[in-house]
């Protein structure tokens, strides 16, 4: 009786090559999953750091602001804190009016001190600028009696102080302020240079002048190139 060959044993396919395949995607897919989770992270320490950043920024763009504002001191501004500008901060029309109003009062053999004064007065009235208007044109402001002011001119004079022209003259309007100085204050040498110029002016306020003082100060000094200028 013949014998029947005996059964061969079948091997299941191999699946190293698709295993192989499977994990290598798999590893491909992760590898891509961390890049993504990395790039998400920095963007948000980005965003994080520019909403820590900005308003950081922001406040020190307003102290550097705030820094430069009270540094300095446009012409014709006032400063509280004594430090002035040097002359070349001032208008050409400026320093030239200051410098006609210092030579008035040398012409009248006033005293430096003096001469600072009446700059200091122009600067607190008109930033000295020979104005063609004034207080009434500009705030509607009225004298104690109602009646509209007439102010015009570097030192603002009404029409009680000389004509028109007298007082649109930078030199003529000085004289008249000079004038008006010593007849009305003969001890300014005392009081305090706000006090010469409200007493001379007539003004609401006794220290409406009294920031202009220390610029007045430097700008004559820098006029007559003195860089010590004139006593307090």
């Amino acid at each position: 009786m013949a014998r029947s060959a005996p059964a061969r044993t079948r091997r299941p396919p191999s699946r190293t090559r698709g295993t192989t395949a499977t994990r290598r995607a798999a590893s491909a897919r992760r590898a891509a999953a961390a890049r993504r989770a990395r790039a998400r992270a920095r963007r948000r320490a980005w965003r994080l750091t520019a909403i820590i950043a900005l308003p950081t920024i922001a406040l020190a763009l307003v102290v550097a602001g705030m820094l430069g504002l009270f540094a300095g001191f446009g012409a014709g501004g006032s400063s509280r804190d004594g430090d002035a500008p040097a002359s070349a901060e001032y208008t050409r029309e400026q320093r030239d009016n200051a410098a006609i109003i210092v030579s008035a009062g040398r012409d009248l053999g006033l005293s430096a001190r003096d001469q600072t004064i009446a700059v200091m007065t122009a600067m607190g009235e008109s930033s000295l600028r020979n104005l063609d208007y004034g207080d009434w044109e500009t705030s509607g402001v009225t004298n104690p009696d109602g009646t509209r002011t007439t102010s015009i001119g570097l030192f603002q004079q009404q029409d009680g102080w000389g004509t028109r022209d007298e007082r649109l003259d930078p030199y003529t309007a000085a004289v008249l302020f000079y004038r008006a100085m010593v007849a009305r204050v003969p001890d300014r040498d005392g009081r305090e240079p706000t006090e010469v110029a409200h007493r001379t002016q007539i003004n609401r306020d006794r220290d409406h002048y009294a920031p202009y003082w220390p610029r007045a100060v430097a700008l004559v000094a820098a006029l007559d190139g003195d860089d010590d200028g004139v006593d307090y």
